[in-house]
C-alpha cells in the first residue's frame, strides 16, 4: 500500500480527486487523501501566498515521511511570491506546461524534501473539461458545447483573464457552478481521455502510477 496526500486548492479539485482519482488509484493500492488547503485560520481554499502553502507542505511532508505529498495548484493567478515565477526567462516562456514545469522544479529545489512533488495544473482545473467539451450537453444547450469546442489542446488555452479555461466556461454557460459542474463532467469524460490530451497533467499521473509496486 502506498499513501499519496494531495494539498488541492479548493472544493473542486477536493471534490475531482475523490470522484475521479481515488478510486481509480485505490484498484492498483495506491490510496490518495485531498486536503484543502488552509487560507487564513478558520477558512479554506484558495491559495494567496507561497508561504502559506509552503508551510501546509512542509509539515505533511515532515508528518508522515512515508507517503508522497504532492499539490495540485492553478498556475492561472498564481500568487507572484511562487520560487520560479519572478525567474529570469519566466516572461519569454510562451507555453503554460513550460511555466508550469519551472515553477515546478524551484518549489522542489526550495523544499528539498524526498517526499514532495510539486504539481500545477495548466492553466486551471477547468482546462480538464475541454477536452471533450460536448459532455457539457448534460447541463447545457448545443451552442454551448459549440462555443467549447476549440481548435487547440486544452491545455495551449492562455491565461488571459476574459479567455482562461473557467472564463470561457462562464462566458458560453453563465450557470456553470465549479464545485457542481466541474467534477461531474470531468467524471464523464475519464482519465484516459485527459491523459491523451494534456500531457503535463497525464505525466503527474505517470509519477503517481511508478508507486505502484
Amino acid at each position: 500500500m502506498k499513501r499519496v496526500k494531495i494539498l488541492v486548492e479548493g472544493q473542486t479539485e477536493e471534490a475531482f480527486v475523490n470522484e475521479l482519482l481515488v478510486p481509480h488509484y485505490a484498484r492498483i493500492g495506491i490510496y490518495l487523501t485531498p486536503i484543502i488547503a488552509n487560507t487564513s485560520p478558520g477558512h479554506k481554499g484558495g491559495v494567496v501566498s507561497y508561504g502559506q502553502v509552503r508551510r501546509q507542505i512542509e509539515r505533511l511532508c515532515r508528518q508522515d515521511e512515508t507517503a508522497l505529498i504532492t499539490t495540485m495548484f492553478d498556475l492561472y493567478a498564481l500568487p507572484t511570491d511562487f520560487p520560479g515565477r519572478n525567474a529570469d526567462g519566466w516572461r519569454q516562456l510562451r507555453c503554460g506546461a513550460d511555466k508550469a514545469a519551472m515553477i515546478e522544479q524551484a518549489m522542489s529545489l526550495d523544499l528539498g524534501l524526498s517526499n514532495f512533488l510539486p504539481y500545477l495544473q495548466v492553466h486551471e482545473f477547468e482546462a480538464l473539461l475541454f477536452v471533450a467539451p460536448e459532455h457539457f450537453a448534460t447541463w447545457a444547450d448545443t451552442a454551448v458545447v459549440r462555443q467549447l469546442t476549440l481548435a487547440i489542446e486544452p491545455e495551449a488555452i492562455n491565461d488571459g483573464p476574459q479567455t482562461a479555461p473557467s472564463k470561457r466556461i462562464k462566458a458560453a454557460m453563465p450557470g456553470y457552478q465549479k464545485p457542481l459542474h466541474g467534477p461531474l463532467i470531468a467524471c464523464d469524460i475519464g482519465l484516459d481521455a485527459m491523459r491523451a490530451r494534456c500531457p503535463h497533467f497525464a505525466n503527474w499521473l505517470a509519477c503517481l502510477d511508478a508507486l505502484k509496486v
